[in-house]
């Protein structure tokens, strides 16, 4: 069977405390996007196989997608394997949850081939385990995502608007990130205003809002982030942040010409540059 996983950004991003487990707590605005993953998954008698058209991918254990194929496979007592091949299109070390993306629809998949029953909410659990971005993935709504991921509160919304992806060519490590974080000196956006321009629709307030916490550590490993944002909105976009741990930087805007020319300009001088859009079912 054919599957999507649709990446994801993050419209706002507060890290609002570090836990006595390690783990930092979030408060953050998460919408899913067209961008996305394209995977196809085949029955096969015994074990795990995955193959990619990116030499960037794991194809063994370290794999997300093979981390939850064998939760599956061992919890349910599966006695078949499957095989897994994966287009990439979602860029690595970008803040767009490719990996979780392809776990999530992993475990979708899988409910649905091998006739497991299991809710979205069953799948989210299982996802928890492997990764703190999959419950959001499985579902692929809009949301406040708070704890470490794991909470969700959906948004009903009509908003819309294009987005346009750019990343430099260096990642950023979502742990080095985090460690080089002074929360005391922080910026944290206010994630109930971007909640009420998404609920009535108000785009203005939504761009005026977005925030990220991680953006000033992460363009300290990456400055190439700070200057991509200057360019998309000099380029005419409303808004533009770092998504997630970064390092792609996304623009927002609601006319497509802006879109079409930006493009033009924009391929030609980073590493990465793709147009997409907010996703809806």
């Amino acid at each position: 069977m054919k599957i999507r996983a649709h990446a994801k950004i993050n419209l706002a991003l507060d890290v609002v405390r570090r836990r006595e487990d390690g783990y930092h707590e979030l408060d953050m605005v998460m919408t899913p996007i067209e961008l996305h993953d394209l995977i196809y998954i085949d029955k096969i008698e015994k074990g795990i196989e995955i193959t990619s058209n990116s030499y960037k991918v794991p194809t063994d254990e370290r794999n997300i997608m093979y981390k939850v194929a064998k939760i599956l496979i061992d919890r349910f007592h599966i006695d078949q394997g499957i095989k897994i091949h994966i287009y990439k299109h979602i860029p690595t070390q970008a803040g767009l949850a490719g990996g979780s993306a392809d776990g999530a629809a992993v475990l979708k998949a899988m409910n649905w081939m091998f006739h497991l029953g299991l809710t979205f909410k069953e799948l989210a659990e299982i996802g928890k385990e492997v990764g703190a971005d999959i419950p959001f993935c499985v579902y692929e709504r809009m949301a406040v995502v708070k704890g470490i991921g794991e909470k969700l509160d959906f948004i009903n919304s009509d908003f819309d608007c294009y987005v346009m992806l750019v990343k430099p060519k260096k990642g950023v490590s979502t742990p080095k990130a985090f460690q080089s974080l002074d929360l005391e000196n922080a910026i944290h956006p206010y994630i109930e205003e971007i909640k009420e321009g998404i609920i009535t629709n108000d785009y203005e307030k939504v761009v005026n809002h977005l925030g990220n916490t991680l953006e000033k550590p992460s363009i300290k490993m990456v400055k190439q982030i700070e200057e991509i944002k200057q360019d998309l909105l000099e380029l005419g976009f409303d808004g533009a942040l770092m998504s997630g741990s970064g390092s792609c930087v996304f623009g927002l805007t609601q006319n497509k010409e802006i879109m079409d020319k930006s493009y033009n300009t924009l391929k030609n001088k980073y590493f990465y540059v793709r147009k997409s859009k907010i996703y809806k079912k």
